[in-house]
């Protein structure tokens, strides 16, 4: 049976993303100079790297070196969010797809006001944030705009239009591309 690329070649750096230097370098800047948001859009089309961008960020933030462009891989924080790692509590992946109601929000946001339990942030994932319903992203307004210091969302969708735009304006944008075929080429 053919493994799905994604799950063959899932980076665990920002050096390991393919084709998309136009969000890994001004996000490895950002680290390195102490100059992260607590909230970003991540959009493009399925497949370029948008979630395993958003879990290197959460690695990246939460390493015990960190926040640094370069994790460590030792921590027990980059150990749990390494490829095929256990996870982190501190770390929240949300399928908007199937939460995407003012209930889901709300308990989002419930959730966001307790400190992380062992990491430096607690990170929520949306995937598929075009999802979210307008009473959904309603209810999650006031987090995003006013979050605890301890918390960072990362939205990833492939329809950043359909977020509503009071969220897209407190959140930092990073559009992904489809990866040249020329430049994927090597790793099929």
């Amino acid at each position: 049976m053919a493994l799905a690329l994604y799950r063959r070649y899932r980076p665990d750096t920002f050096e390991g993303v393919i084709g998309q230097d136009q969000v890994t370098v001004p996000l490895m800047r950002a680290l390195d100079e102490g100059k992260l948001t607590h909230a970003y859009l991540f959009s493009g089309p399925r497949g370029c790297g948008k979630t395993s961008s958003a879990r290197i960020l959460a690695r990246c933030v939460n390493c015990a070196k960190g926040p640094t462009s370069h994790p460590c891989g030792e921590c027990e924080s980059c150990k749990d969010l390494a490829t095929g790692g256990p996870g982190s509590i501190d770390v929240v992946e949300i399928d908007a797809a199937s939460h995407n109601g003012v209930d889901d929000a709300r308990e989002l946001r419930e959730r966001a006001g307790f400190a992380p339990a062992r990491d430096r942030y607690k990170i929520f994932i949306l995937d598929e944030a075009h999802m979210v319903t307008q009473q959904g992203f309603n209810a999650l307004l006031k987090i995003v705009e006013e979050p605890p210091e301890h918390v960072m969302f990362i939205f990833a969708t492939t329809e950043p239009d359909k977020v509503i735009g009071t969220i897209r304006l407190r959140t930092h944008h990073y559009p992904f591309r489809l990866v040249p075929q020329e430049v994927m080429g090597p790793y099929l």
